[in-house]
């Protein structure tokens, strides 16, 4: 498959020197306990997390490629990663972004199909690797974890529904407000406004909703002559993200 490059698998790197590694018979400060999933299930997890593995990984390095044979789970704990697909002409489609507390690789782990999209890391980072065997033990054998899984994987079908339905009948303009709304968490300190942070680039906006870069920078052109947007030191303020919402919503509508 293509990579980017610059671009190295988790596979490539080396295993952690000795004198990183805990001495026989000392337990290692590195635990489940910093994984969000892992709380408070009313499972013992400590026979669980020497069947584990713990890694870093730098910019630009793949943690899993499309096809890949692999089945672990990865739980993030520091860094961002990117998931995406790549065409065979090397066209890409960014599925969305994750960071610590959140987990990829889940379904190629219930099902043991090869993976569906790369995974590369945006910052430098640590993940924890989890087996697959380890990780559907730990699931049957608890009922918070499970709720957790089908939760998780609940609320991703219903994104992509979303996300599905957007591109079948919205137009551009549309894909993009409600992107932007997605990626959009209130501003502190300013009611009723919302921040994208930190700003996204052109490009990567283009590759979330399917079109070209400079479309994406004429629609913004638009968006600051309505005073719908402004940039600021880090951040993208939508100022008016009730007019947008209101936009996509008559969008819909008009669609049917």
């Amino acid at each position: 498959m293509l990579r980017r490059s610059g671009e190295r698998r988790l596979t490539d790197c080396v295993e952690l020197p000795l004198r990183n590694r805990p001495a026989p018979g000392v337990r290692t400060l590195i635990s489940f306990s910093r994984i969000p999933f892992f709380k408070d299930t009313g499972l013992d997890l400590a026979p669980f997390e020497p069947r584990c593995r713990w890694r870093k990984f730098d910019v630009d390095e793949i943690l899993v490629d499309f096809e890949d044979s692999s089945t672990d789970v990865f739980f993030i704990v520091a860094g961002d990663v990117r998931i995406l697909n790549r065409t065979l002409a090397g066209k890409e489609i960014i599925l969305g972004e994750m960071r610590g507390g959140q987990f990829f690789g889940e379904l190629s782990a219930i099902d043991g199909v090869g993976r569906s999209a790369n995974v590369t890391a945006l910052t430098r980072g640590e993940a924890c690797i989890v087996p697959a065997p380890v990780f559907r033990e730990m699931v049957y054998a608890s009922p918070a974890l499970s709720e957790r899984v089908m939760r998780m994987l609940a609320g991703r079908v219903r994104e992509l529904n979303a996300r599905l339905m957007e591109q079948s009948v919205l137009d551009l303009r549309h894909r993009l407000y409600s992107e932007l709304l997605r990626l959009s968490t209130p501003r502190p300190g300013h009611e009723g406004e919302r921040v994208v942070t930190p700003p996204p680039y052109h490009h990567v906006l283009a590759a979330r909703i399917g079109c070209r870069r400079e479309q994406v920078t004429r629609e913004f052109t638009h968006m600051s002559q309505e005073d719908l947007i402004e940039r600021t030191r880090g951040a993208l303020v939508l100022k008016k993200p009730q007019v947008l919402e209101a936009r996509v919503v008559q969008a819909l509508r008009e669609s049917d």
